[in-house]
């Protein structure tokens, strides 16, 4: 073969490796961005009324209008769930005193914005004390940033999520919440367990009978996942009690 038969040659393999390469990264995106839309119920709680303003625009922020809160909850979306799936139980933490913002991802993954936290506090800065926390790959991603972050962040509420083990939070003084759910077919309980080491002792550890991974919001079911034998509505107000109670350790803590 000559040498010009060969630089032909290798020329038209680099073109169906960049072809390949293409079609992979266009598979990736289409699959990161076609979602599940939210469920009504999500989308009628983006409507402001007499007891949360909410405002859309880089993240969806409730914020409650019978005085000005001082803590504050910065949510992550689970991996490839629309952000605004979670704004019913966000509004409902915030009727409870709460500033609340939840973060949209680049292609609806967290691990792709672990940091967009950042930006939310330094825009706010009446918001003396944080709390981070997020569902699934959003709380893992969360709780990365806990650990990256220990002077700015105060709690840390995980729901159907854990920290890896790159991200031991063991020895924080943080104050933790992890909710589940028994039915879980993604974030199992096995899973939750196993966690148990990698937050501190004083974790507190709610788990919900009949709960499953996708009615932590508000965007139907999910493949991989398991039924769950309590309705939305009831899953939805054990994880906004347990994310309050979260919130009130951080605001009284010392």
């Amino acid at each position: 073969m000559s040498p010009s038969s060969r630089s032909r040659r290798r020329t038209h393999i680099l073109r169906i490796l960049l072809a390949l390469l293409l079609l992979a990264l266009l598979v990736f995106v289409a699959w990161a961005v076609i979602i599940p839309s939210p469920t009504p119920e999500a989308l009628a709680a983006l409507s402001s009324d007499a007891q949360v303003a909410v405002e859309t625009g880089p993240w969806l922020i409730m914020r409650p209008l019978a005085a000005q809160p001082g803590t504050g909850l910065i949510l992550y979306p689970g991996g490839r769930v629309d952000a605004r799936a979670y704004a019913p139980a966000a509004r409902a933490i915030a009727a409870h005193g709460y500033f609340v913002a939840i973060v949209p991802m680049p292609l609806n993954l967290a691990v792709l914005g672990a940091d967009r936290a950042q930006a939310v506090i330094d825009a706010h800065p009446e918001i003396t004390r944080w709390a981070i926390g997020g569902h699934s790959l959003g709380g893992a991603m969360a709780a990365q940033f806990a650990y990256q972050h220990p002077d700015q962040i105060s709690g840390l509420v995980l729901w159907a999520a854990y920290p890896s083990s790159a991200n031991d939070l063991s020895e924080s003084a943080l104050q933790v919440t992890s909710i589940s759910g028994t039915l879980d077919g993604l974030s199992t309980p096995a899973k939750i367990e196993a966690s148990r080491p990698l937050l501190p002792p004083s974790a507190q550890w709610v788990v919900i009978e009949g709960g499953n991974h996708a009615q932590f919001g508000w965007y139907g079911a999910q493949a991989g996942d398991a039924p769950a034998t309590i309705d939305r509505e009831e899953q939805q107000q054990r994880i906004v009690e347990a994310s309050v109670e979260l919130l009130d350790r951080v605001r009284l803590a010392p």
